[in-house]
C-alpha cells in the first residue's frame, strides 16, 4: 500500500494499491511459481511455436513465436521483450499485450524468454535478448520473416533492454538493423537522479525505493560492462539508431527517463514520438482490459502498422 495517495485512475484496481516487495528472498520465490500461462495456446487466432535458441556463452534461451492465422509471408515481425525488473519472468498481461501486437499490428511476435538475475545478472539480460534480435534475423526465411520488417519493443525492464539490443546491432554491424523501438515505460537513466525517480518513492506497482533494492541483484559489478548498455541515456551517440516509440506513465518513477530519451533520440535527427498516459502507474496495462490499457494497446499497434507499411 502507497503512504502517499496519488490520483491514479481505480481502473487499475487492485494494482493501483499494490506494490511488490523486493528482495532476494522474494525474488527467489517468485522465480519458483511463476510459468508461462496457459491463456498463450486458448487463442484461436493464432500460432504459437516454442523454440529454444542460442543465448549468451553457450546458454540457451526459449522463445515464443505468435503467428496469426492466415498472415501472408514473409511477414513483419516484433522482437517481444517483457519488463519485471531484470528479475521476473513475464506476467499473463505481458502475454496478453504480445498477442494483441501479432493480431491488431498484422506481424509476428516473437517473445523472448531471457535469464534473469540474480542467477544471470548484467550483462546477460543484454546479450541474451540482443543473440535473440540476430537469430529472428538470421533465420528470418525459415521463420517466414521479412528480414527488413523486423522491429523491437518491451516495457520497463523489457524497454531498457530493447534499446541496448538496438545499440548492440549498430554498435557491432550486425546484419539486421531493426525498423524501430517500441518502448513502454522504460527504465533507461542509471542516474537515478531525475526529478521522477526523486518524486515517485512509493507509488504503486513500481517506484525509486524498489529501483534502488533491485539495483545490486541486476547489477552487482556494474563497471564490468560499457556505460550505454546499463545507462542508454549517457551514450556517447544516437547516430544509427532507430525511429521510436516511447510511452510513460503520468505517476512512475521512470517517467523522465522516457521523456529524456525522445529528446535524446529528436536531437540526434532520430524519429521519436513521444506518449504520455495519464492517471496510470508504471505497469499499469496490468489490468489488460481497463479502457487506458487499451487506448494505449492502440496507439503502439497503430504507431508498428505504419512502420511495417512504410
Amino acid at each position: 500500500m502507497s503512504r502517499t495517495k496519488y490520483p491514479i485512475s481505480n481502473e487499475f484496481f487492485p494494482f493501483n494499491k499494490f506494490a511488490p516487495p523486493m528482495s532476494a528472498g522474494f525474488v527467489k520465490l517468485a522465480q519458483k511459481y511463476m510459468k508461462t500461462p496457459r491463456l498463450l495456446w486458448k487463442d484461436p487466432e493464432l500460432q504459437v511455436e516454442s523454440r529454444m535458441i542460442p543465448g549468451y556463452q553457450g546458454g540457451e534461451i526459449e522463445v515464443f513465436i505468435l503467428t496469426p492465422r492466415g498472415l501472408a509471408e514473409p511477414a513483419p515481425c516484433l522482437v517481444n521483450i517483457h519488463g519485471g525488473g531484470f528479475v521476473f519472468e513475464g506476467y499473463n498481461s505481458h502475454y496478453q499485450l504480445a498477442m494483441a501486437y501479432a493480431k491488431g499490428a498484422g506481424c509476428k511476435v516473437v517473445y523472448v524468454r531471457y535469464r534473469l538475475a540474480p542467477t544471470y545478472p548484467f550483462p546477460v539480460p543484454q546479450e541474451d535478448c540482443y543473440a535473440a534480435l540476430c537469430w529472428v534475423h538470421d533465420h528470418a526465411q525459415e521463420l517466414g520473416i521479412d528480414p527488413a520488417r523486423i522491429g523491437v519493443g518491451g516495457d520497463s525492464a523489457g524497454g531498457t533492454l530493447t534499446v541496448t539490443s538496438c545499440m548492440m546491432a549498430r554498435d557491432r554491424g550486425a546484419a539486421v538493423r531493426p525498423l524501430f523501438q517500441l518502448l513502454v515505460y522504460p527504465w533507461l537513466d542509471g542516474r537515478n537522479t531525475s526529478e521522477s525517480y526523486r518524486k515517485y518513492t512509493d507509488t504503486p506497482m513500481w517506484n525509486s525505493t524498489l529501483s534502488k533494492k533491485v539495483g545490486p541483484i541486476m547489477n552487482p559489478n556494474p563497471e564490468a560492462l560499457p556505460l550505454a548498455y546499463r545507462s542508454p541515456v549517457e551514450a556517447e551517440s544516437f547516430a544509427g539508431m532507430p525511429p521510436a516509440y516511447v510511452e510513460v506513465a503520468e505517476f512512475d518513477c521512470l517517467h523522465d527517463d522516457g521523456v529524456l530519451y525522445a529528446r535524446l533520440l529528436q536531437e540526434a535527427g532520430i524519429e521519436a514520438e513521444l506518449h504520455e498516459s495519464k492517471g496510470t502507474m508504471h505497469g499499469f496495462d496490468t489490468v489488460f482490459k481497463a479502457p487506458t490499457t487499451q487506448k494505449m494497446i492502440a496507439l503502439r499497434v497503430e504507431y508498428m502498422k505504419r512502420m511495417f507499411n512504410r
